[in-house]
């Protein structure tokens, strides 16, 4: 679908912001993942086990002592990371994406910031325990802020190489 200049709207639509958050939310919830299996293998040894936990909304604490590599864990686990990355993403695209290409790297990445932030509280402080992120019982705290930051990070990177190929191509990403 090809709509000349419409990245540059800072209020898109939603329907824009969400297929738009495609780029964005992939590459911050990989660039997450990758911190979360750091922080897991520094921690337990098992660089899965804080994807697995993930998984905690719908296997209950048993999520909590996976560690190994599984459909029934792992799988879970990381395609709800992802679908909460891409909804996080819609809403920054739909606050922040007009504005990548138009203010530069510093707006993108204070955009990014704010909403991995808010993201941060809604999942620490208005969350109910099951559906908070999990992944906090098998990282340290320290860890726990690199996984925020490193969304953070894949966030405006994804946001700035949605930006570079609207300019390019004058069309939207999908």
């Amino acid at each position: 679908m090809s709509h000349k200049g419409a990245s540059f709207d800072p209020m898109k639509t939603w329907k824009h912001a969400a297929r738009d958050a495609l780029v964005p939310g992939t590459a911050a919830c990989l660039a997450s993942t990758a911190a979360l299996m750091a922080s897991g293998d520094a921690r337990t040894g098992h660089p899965l086990a804080p994807t697995n936990a993930v998984s905690h909304w719908l296997w209950g604490d048993k999520a909590m002592h996976r560690d190994r590599l599984s459909w029934r864990y792992t799988g879970v686990g990381y395609l709800t990371h992802h679908v909460s990355s891409v909804l996080w993403a819609t809403l920054y695209e739909k606050l922040f994406g007009g504005r990548h290409a138009r203010d530069g790297a510093l707006s993108t990445l204070a955009g990014a910031a704010a909403i991995t932030a808010l993201a941060y509280v809604v999942d620490y402080r208005f969350t109910p325990k099951r559906l908070m992120p999990g992944y906090e019982r098998r990282v340290s705290h320290r860890s726990l802020l690199a996984v925020y930051v490193a969304f953070a990070a894949g966030l405006a990177l994804g946001g700035a190489l949605l930006a570079t190929r609207t300019r390019a191509t004058g069309t939207r990403a999908y």
